[in-house]
């Protein structure tokens, strides 16, 4: 029983697992690497203030997990955010900085998306809406991206709009069915126009209109980069974000000496990767010997452009909802589908393929430009036409595939999109102006 102390060190690390399958806000995630913007550190310091302003006020979690002793006094307790119902389901928000889209903002319940003019952040684009889970069978479930409502610019607005857009969904949003509970649905029966006015009565001030931006890609940054502040970063391919150590590769025990110089930090990516964080001009020779020591730099190197781009989640035997196999069964098939992508020329094209157990989106299958959702063992619905940015949701091209029907569609497909795609055409978008979808 090691759960107690692991969240007690989550604790003094100032890491949390508050409320983590509760009916509140689940996270605040951000672009991840330092290199993105030289105000990274400005932009990113707004995840910890959003997720302390949607802080549960329970001391449960305390009492429990952290050995502190019973509140006299529950008024305490009182949470004028959650009062005595919380949410009617779970929140996510996201935090993006254009031109890379690698956190997938728009995925989220609230998106902000940076707006940097002239070296300097004015403010964020807030959009509302965004999630991706559904049903399969109930057409009244689905995914959704976020939908931008206007600009704001100073902190204590960017915060009290957050937090009046939590409160609009806790008091609108649907308690009655949880498959229809989630804001996306809040936001379409409202519509977007009373979404955005009722926040703006409870916020007393209007949104100002949306500033330009634009999304130009949705990776990771592998290798070594030197961010703004003077210090490296190495992100270190992941395959499905799993850490462990086999007959090929010993990754957990190459992250575990890395972690014993005490020469550096760890940063997660959205796309399941590792950036092995802050290491000083002095302290990257040692770092970078551990890497090739290990063979990390050649297992990064040594990835496809598809392989890197992959997400999974994790499906079965973990989870209980998942139908189909995902974070096993992928880097097999992708093992399969690189040899297509070999034989009609493509191996160089930046195309992101998703994989996901079930409809409920954790491997964000519909935002991508291939994905693949899972309807029964070894059986999955084939999606096309995201696109390669983020902005765009798939839509399903055929159901029930097995194995051999995926190889032979993607064949069919690469053939087509070698022979008839236009001077930088992105394979989802060939998938829509061929009306493959």
């Amino acid at each position: 029983m090691k759960i107690k102390p692991t969240i007690a060190a989550f604790n003094q690390a100032n890491l949390d697992s508050i409320a983590t399958c509760g009916d509140i806000n689940r996270n605040v995630t951000c672009a991840s690497h330092p290199v993105q913007s030289p105000l990274h550190s400005e932009v990113f310091a707004y995840a910890a203030k959003i997720s302390r302003l949607l802080f549960p006020k329970t001391k449960a979690y305390y009492e429990i997990w952290i050995d502190e002793e019973k509140i006299a006094d529950k008024n305490e307790e009182v949470d004028p955010l959650y009062q005595d119902r919380y949410l009617p389901r779970k929140l996510k928000i996201g935090i993006g900085i254009p031109p890379n889209n690698e956190v997938d903002v728009l995925i989220n319940d609230i998106a902000l998306i940076a707006v940097i003019e002239e070296g300097k952040l004015q403010g964020f684009n807030i959009a509302i809406g965004g999630g991706l889970s559904a049903t399969h069978g109930n057409a009244a479930t689905y995914p959704r991206l976020a939908t931008v409502i206007g600009f704001v610019d100073t902190e204590e607005k960017i915060l009290k709009t957050i937090y009046e857009i939590v409160t609009v969904q806790r008091d609108f949003g649907n308690r009655s069915d949880r498959k229809l509970a989630r804001l996306k649905y809040t936001v379409d029966k409202l519509g977007v126009g009373a979404y955005k006015e009722e926040v703006e009565k409870r916020t007393g001030f209007k949104l100002e209109a949306a500033r330009p931006f634009s999304f130009d890609k949705r990776i990771d940054y592998y290798g070594w980069y030197k961010a703004d502040n003077g210090l490296w970063y190495y992100t270190l391919f992941v395959e499905n974000g799993r850490v462990l150590d086999d007959e090929k590769l010993a990754m957990k025990t190459a992250l575990l000496e890395i972690a014993r110089t005490d020469k550096c930090n760890f940063l997660f990516t959205s796309s399941q990767n590792i950036i092995i964080s802050d290491v000083a001009e002095e302290d990257k020779a040692t770092i970078n010997q551990l890497l090739e020591e290990f063979k990390l730099i050649e297992h990064t190197n040594n990835a496809s452009l598809l392989r890197k781009n992959a997400i999974a989640c994790v499906a079965l035997p973990t989870c209980p909802l998942a139908l189909a196999e995902a974070q096993r069964y992928l880097p097999e098939l992708l093992g399969k589908i690189e040899p297509l992508l070999d034989k009609h020329e493509l191996t160089g094209e930046n195309i992101i393929l998703r994989m996901t157990g079930c409809p409920n989106g954790c491997g964000r299958s519909t935002a991508a430009e291939i994905g693949f959702i899972g309807t029964a063992p070894g059986k999955y619905n084939l999606h096309l036409g995201g696109d390669n940015e983020g902005q765009r949701l798939n839509k399903i091209y055929k159901e029930n595939l097995e194995e051999a029907e995926i190889l032979n569609e993607l064949d069919g497909l690469f053939s087509s999109f070698k022979k008839e795609k236009r001077s930088n055409e992105r394979f989802g978008d060939f998938a829509i102006r061929k009306q493959l979808v």
